[in-house]
């Protein structure tokens, strides 16, 4: 007899899910029997990776939108309770990573950073999180989160992500609290440089090969990290296996949050998730 793979008949929601980790981590799910809802604001991008994951279609439904608002998240948990009958785990990825000073940050970054980061995980997490507890089975979120969210880098003056991710973090710990009577569990994983598609939607393919070759020395386990050295973490927080686990931030960073003595890395101007 074959085992029951890990999240059958379990529903998956996942924002930034058109590419880089969201992706990997809707395979990785698919895989293990979930259906999935990917998000995202272009739907070109999700149905491209519909395409790849599930050609058929009978497990992944997509959701285009901007979910920061609390209307857009109502949104697409409706979309997800209504085609797959519930959520069961959420998982925040989206993000824009622009490396800016300070004193030249603008408005439309700040609003950008927020906008991309903060408030798609609030709003998506507290329609999820009310969609869980009317179902009355508990739940996991998993947020995808950000060294820069516990350090400051020289090389990298990201005041705005990281704020934003600042606060992804806070409301991790936050929402374990307030969660945690209704059985809904809520973690992090803090993430350094991880190579995913979106580089080259700023720069050539050759740009960004040396971009991700240039931060391999950043890390002390000597690369950077693939999508694959994330999404196991991931799903280990959102399945049953970490049913003791809530409000924690677990590095996926190759070492760099265990010290600072390695040499500055160049990065890209803006990278997106």
């Amino acid at each position: 007899m074959s085992q029951q793979r890990e999240f059958e008949n379990r529903v998956v929601v996942v924002t930034g899910g058109g590419g880089g980790i969201g992706k990997a981590a809707a395979a990785r799910f698919l895989e293990e029997g979930a259906s999935v809802v990917l998000s995202s604001r272009r739907f070109e991008v999700l149905d491209a990776a519909r395409r790849e994951l599930d050609p058929a279609g009978d497990r992944v439904a997509l959701v285009a939108g901007d979910v920061s608002s609390g209307v857009a998240a109502e949104r697409l948990v409706e979309a997800a309770v209504g085609r797959f009958g519930g959520v069961d785990v959420l998982v925040n990825s989206t993000g824009i990573f622009r490396p800016t000073p300070f004193l030249d940050q603008t408005d439309e970054e700040v609003e950008e950073a927020l906008d991309s980061i903060l408030r798609p995980t609030f709003y998506a997490s507290q329609a999820a999180a009310r969609a869980m507890v009317a179902a009355g089975g508990g739940g996991a979120i998993v947020n995808v989160g950000s060294m820069w969210a516990l350090d400051a880098i020289t090389a990298t003056p990201t005041s705005a992500y990281s704020a934003a991710q600042a606060g992804r973090h806070a409301l991790t710990k936050n929402l374990a609290l307030e969660l945690a009577p209704h059985g809904i569990r809520v973690n992090t994983v803090a993430l350094a440089f991880v190579e995913t598609p979106a580089y080259e939607r700023f720069m050539t393919p050759e740009q960004a090969r040396a971009v991700l070759d240039s931060v391999n020395t950043f890390h002390p386990l000597g690369r950077h990290g693939q999508p694959a050295d994330v999404v196991e973490a991931i799903l280990f927080l959102a399945s049953d296996r970490a049913g003791w686990i809530t409000g924690t931030t677990l590095p996926i960073d190759g070492g760099v949050l265990a010290g600072r003595n390695a040499p500055p890395a160049a990065v890209p101007q803006k990278v997106a998730a």
